[in-house]
């Protein structure tokens, strides 16, 4: 009986305890009875209401924690990192982990070590710290691991077009690295005709069919991958040439010091007869695609100086030139001679002189350029000392013996509404000191050239030129918008810029 007794304590001691896993617990327990249980790592008790840890145990802190980069074929901004660890040993068995990034605070769990953390932003460095959990809780967070950079693959591109013959030059804007450095682009076109590549922000897609029209799409690579491909571009057509009309006046010419009226600037025209004598129709202007094409507008010249009788100077050329054409040059408009100067010739001639009063020598209107402008109008040889206006590009500047009219000038709708450009300025006579004469058009003003009768003497500065280019086609890039005239796309230049179809 005593040895019995005996060995029943034993068996009740630690060293007896039933030990196992979960599955392997008695299965018809009593109320008190113990298990240890590998499986979760502690002692458990059997309650009324059911198996129940002895004694709570936090789980010990993972230690040696160490992330590394895993970007390959990850969306952009869409990192991952797989984070190890080692297994806390200085406390209670754990069930599961949790990683978090610092910053952003993303997180994952598992468990057993690794653990993947994804969502990370591109280009990010992070540091990341593991807990551990159990049933009686987790534990405080590990020390941080070494910062790695998130990389991924890189962000979409955006890309843009502008037609050739049979061909398209693209102009790929890149998007952010994901990280790592962008090796190459691949390019699509819609419809499909070739897949291409290339290395440069700038590329000629070739292959393409004229007057088809085409989007592009583009991806951009690194070690990671391919992005995710670009929005379209916007439509372009490749066309073998693209046909102008256009319409190129020069600046005026400035109104002479007590003296003629400025001439206007040549006027070259393809929709109606060019300025001047015969003035023809000019053929229209054949442009390639993709070339930049330079246009200058020429600025009025200066009026003269009504005390020390000096002239206005002529009007500066206004021109379309580029590779592949010859440059459409249209010339400055003369400058009005005054009282002791001759009239200075130029696309439409100045008006002469005002007599010296007194004198018995009148002045000859300087002449025009044919297909360009008439010639400036004479002056008086005696009182009342009047002097002769500026030639226009549609008529002579009038020969007068009083304060001279300008020459008018030449309407044309290249624009799609009739407008007269290029008109000479009216004269100041001798006696009306810097009062403008009256043109052919009853229009005044201050300088030779420009908008309308816009045309000057006594001391008038001249108005400017302008160049309007009209096309079928719509330019890829240009200094100006353009405007709408049926089914035209018409660019006005009042200042120098270009233009690219």
């Amino acid at each position: 009986m005593e040895g019995s007794i005996m060995a029943d304590l034993r068996a009740s001691g630690l060293g007896g305890v039933p030990k196992g896993t979960t599955a392997g617990r008695p299965s018809s327990p009593s109320v008190g009875d113990v298990f240890y249980n590998g499986d979760l790592g502690y002692l458990e008790m059997y309650t009324a209401q059911g198996w129940f840890a002895s004694s709570p145990v936090l789980p010990g802190q993972p230690t040696s924690v160490v992330a590394t980069n895993s970007g390959t074929s990850r969306a952009f901004n869409n990192g991952r990192a797989s984070v190890a660890f080692n297994v806390g040993t200085n406390g209670g068995l754990p069930t599961s982990f949790t990683v978090t990034s610092s910053p952003g605070s993303y997180t994952a769990s598992g468990s057993t070590s690794p653990i993947l953390v994804t969502g990370l932003q591109s280009s990010t460095q992070y540091t990341y710290t593991a807990t551990a959990t159990n049933n009686f809780g987790t534990s405080s967070a590990s020390s941080a691991s070494s910062a790695v950079t998130a990389t991924t693959v890189p962000q979409a591109p955006s890309v843009s077009a502008a037609p050739g013959n049979a061909q398209a030059t693209l102009t790929i804007t890149p998007g952010a690295t994901g990280g790592s450095a962008i090796t190459g682009y691949t390019i699509v076109s819609s419809p499909v005709t070739t897949t291409q590549t290339t290395s440069n922000t700038t590329y000629t897609f070739t292959g393409l069919t004229n007057n088809t029209a085409y989007t592009f799409t583009a991806t951009a690579t690194n070690a990671n991958g391919t992005s995710a491909a670009s929005s379209a571009s916007g439509s372009v057509t490749p066309i073998n040439v693209i046909t102008v009309d256009y319409l190129v006046v020069a600046g005026g010419g400035g109104g002479g010091g007590f003296g003629g009226g400025g001439g206007a600037g040549g006027l070259r025209s393809t929709v109606t007869a060019s300025g001047g004598s015969p003035g023809t129709t000019e053929n229209i202007l054949t442009l390639s695609p993709s070339v930049s094409y330079t246009v200058q507008v020429g600025a009025g010249g200066a009026g003269g100086n009504g005390t020390t009788y000096t002239p206005g100077t002529n009007g500066i050329d206004s021109y379309i030139s580029g590779s592949g054409i010859t440059t459409i040059t249209s010339t400055g408009g003369g400058g009005g001679g005054s009282q002791n100067n001759v009239p200075l010739s130029g696309g439409s001639g100045g008006g002469a002189s005002a007599s010296n009063g007194g004198s018995v020598n009148g002045r000859i209107g300087a002449a025009g350029t044919p297909n360009q402008g008439y010639a400036g109008g004479n002056s008086t040889n005696g009182a009342p000392y009047g002097s002769g206006g500026g030639g226009g590009a549609g008529a002579a500047g009038i020969n007068v013996t009083g304060n001279g009219g300008g020459g008018a000038g030449v309407a044309t709708s290249i624009s799609g509404t009739s407008v007269t450009y290029a008109a000479g300025g009216g004269s100041g006579g001798y006696n009306a000191g810097a009062d403008p004469g009256t043109n052919a058009s009853a229009n005044t003003g201050n300088g030779g050239g420009g908008i309308g009768n816009v045309g000057g003497g006594g001391s008038g500065n001249a108005g400017s030129g302008i160049v309007i280019i009209r096309s079928l086609s719509t330019a890829s890039s240009a200094t100006v918008s353009p405007t709408t005239s049926g089914s035209y796309k018409v660019y006005t230049f009042t200042a120098t810029g270009s233009i690219t179809f």
